[in-house]
């Protein structure tokens, strides 16, 4: 069930892939993957290539994938080893959402971070009290691990 899900979702992916996004098998192993964000240009994270893995469960689409960030990156919902806190990837998780909605989801929240539900607290504090400090940093740690 898993893997035949696996299969529509990346030949969807081919057909219509999301924007400033791309992913596919790592080698012959369905179940984990590679993906790519390009850092949107409306954010400080412009320019910058993101790398993401993700592990499909064998429970998939019941369960949801595993994703995280590989490349460093400077935000309030994810941390230094590259877990995002976002809702449909833990307790809002729907078998209707796809890989291609969730890579679109992350790429909103790089232009939207949620401080209220930080997974890096001192991140979170700085975007809410000095908007300008958090901006420089992200655009600093952008192109110290993204280009």
């Amino acid at each position: 069930m898993a893997l035949k899900r696996i299969n529509k979702e990346l030949e969807d992916l081919k057909v219509d892939p999301p924007a400033q996004c791309s992913a596919g098998p790592v080698a012959d192993d369905l179940f984990q993957w590679q993906a790519t964000i390009m850092g949107p240009s409306d954010s400080p994270y412009q320019g910058g290539v993101f790398f993401l893995t993700i592990f499909f469960p064998s429970d998939y689409p019941f369960k949801p994938p595993k994703v995280a960030f590989t490349t460093k990156i400077y935000h309030p919902n994810i941390n230094s080893n590259g877990s995002i806190c976002l809702d449909i990837l833990r307790s809002q998780w729907s078998p209707a959402l796809t890989l291609s909605k969730v890579l679109l989801s992350v790429c909103s929240l790089l232009c939207d971070p949620n401080p209220d539900d930080p997974l890096v607290p001192e991140i979170a504090h700085m975007y809410k009290t000095d908007k300008e400090k958090y901006n420089r940093l992200a655009r600093e740690w952008t192109q110290k691990y993204a280009m």
